[in-house]
C-alpha cells in the first residue's frame, strides 16, 4: 500500500491516448479522498514502451496504466506478473516496487464481468455461445473471463486470423476461431457479442457488422466508451438488442488501480459517472 499523505504520481500509456478518460476518473477520486497525487496521459509510440516503461522509477511515478496497444507487451516486458495476468498474457496495471522494478496484473476482466453483473443483474455467462470480435490485449482478458463464467461457446474473429488462433491455443476449451469475413454469419444463435477492437471509438473507423443473424435478445457490449453509444451499439439498439458501452467497465477496472497505487479502495458514485460522461460529451 501506498501512503496516501505523500504525493504520488499515476498515469494511463496508450497510442493514441487522447481518446481515454481514465485522467478524469482518477483525478475525481484523487480529489475526494484528498489525497496528494496527479494521473497524466502519456502518449507512447509502439516499439518506445520498454524505454517509457523503465522511466516510470526515475521519475517518481507509483505506476500506470496500460491500453491499446501495449496491454501484450507490457506483459513482457515487467519484471513480474501476478498469476492472472499470466493466464491473460497482458497488463493493464503496473505497480513500482520500492526498488524500482515493474510488478503487472490484469484487472480488465475484472472490470468487464462486474460491469454486467452491475448493469445487467440478469446476465448469466453460460446462457449461450458468445461472439468477441478482436484478439488483443482486451479481448484475451474479455475471451477468459468468459471461460470462467462458464460460456459454452466463443466464436472469435480478428482482422488478423493468426491471432486469433494464437490466443484460441493458448486458452483451449470451447473457442472456435472464424474468419473476420465470417463475423456476420457467427452471430446467428449468439447470446453476447462482445467488440474488443479499437473500431467504433472516436478518430476511427466504424465497425463494419450486419447484425440481420443476431437473435434480438442477445446482449451486445462494445469496449468503446468514446463516443458514449458507438456505431456499433446505436445499430444495436435501433433494432432492440440490449446494450453495454465500456465505460461501467471502465469504472471498475479502474478501482483495484487506485488502491494500488493510492492506498484506497475508491467508491464509484452517480456524480462521478456523470463527471466521466460529460468530459466523453
Amino acid at each position: 500500500m501506498s501512503d496516501p499523505k505523500s504525493f504520488r504520481a499515476a498515469g494511463v500509456i496508450g497510442w493514441p491516448i487522447v481518446q481515454s478518460r481514465s485522467p478524469v476518473l482518477h483525478t475525481w477520486w484523487l480529489k475526494k479522498y484528498r489525497i496528494p497525487g496527479a494521473y497524466v496521459p502519456m502518449a507512447v509510440q509502439p516499439g518506445r514502451l520498454e524505454a517509457a516503461l523503465r522511466g516510470l522509477s526515475a521519475l517518481g511515478f507509483a505506476g500506470c496504466n496500460v491500453t491499446i496497444p501495449h496491454k501484450e507487451e507490457a506483459a513482457r516486458l515487467v519484471d513480474r506478473t501476478d498469476a492472472l495476468a499470466r493466464r491473460v498474457g497482458a497488463v493493464n496495471l503496473i505497480v513500482v516496487q520500492p526498488d524500482g522494478s515493474l510488478s503487472g496484473s490484469n484487472t480488465d476482466g475484472y472490470g468487464f464481468i462486474q460491469s454486467l453483473r452491475h448493469d445487467r443483474p440478469e446476465w448469466r455467462g453460460d446462457a449461450g455461445p458468445a461472439v468477441v470480435l478482436g484478439a488483443g490485449g482486451g479481448a484475451r482478458s474479455v475471451v477468459l473471463s468468459l471461460l470462467d463464467e462458464g460460456a459454452p461457446e466463443i466464436r472469435l474473429a480478428n482482422r488478423a486470423r493468426d491471432r486469433a488462433e494464437h490466443l484460441a491455443a493458448e486458452f483451449g476449451g470451447p473457442v472456435r476461431v472464424l474468419d473476420w469475413s465470417e463475423r456476420e454469419s457467427a452471430l446467428a444463435g449468439a447470446a453476447l457479442l462482445v467488440n474488443t477492437t479499437s473500431l467504433g471509438t472516436t478518430g476511427q473507423p466504424a465497425l463494419e457488422l450486419r447484425l440481420d443473424d443476431l437473435p434480438r435478445a442477445a446482449l451486445v457490449c462494445d469496449l468503446v466508451y468514446n463516443p458514449l453509444e458507438s456505431p456499433l451499439l446505436a445499430a444495436a439498439r435501433g433494432r432492440g438488442n440490449p446494450t453495454e458501452n465500456g465505460l461501467t467497465m471502465l469504472l471498475y477496472q479502474a478501482r483495484p488501480s487506485f488502491e494500488a497505487w493510492f492506498g484506497v479502495m475508491p467508491d464509484i458514485t452517480p456524480e462521478q459517472r456523470a463527471a466521466v460522461e460529460a468530459a466523453i460529451r
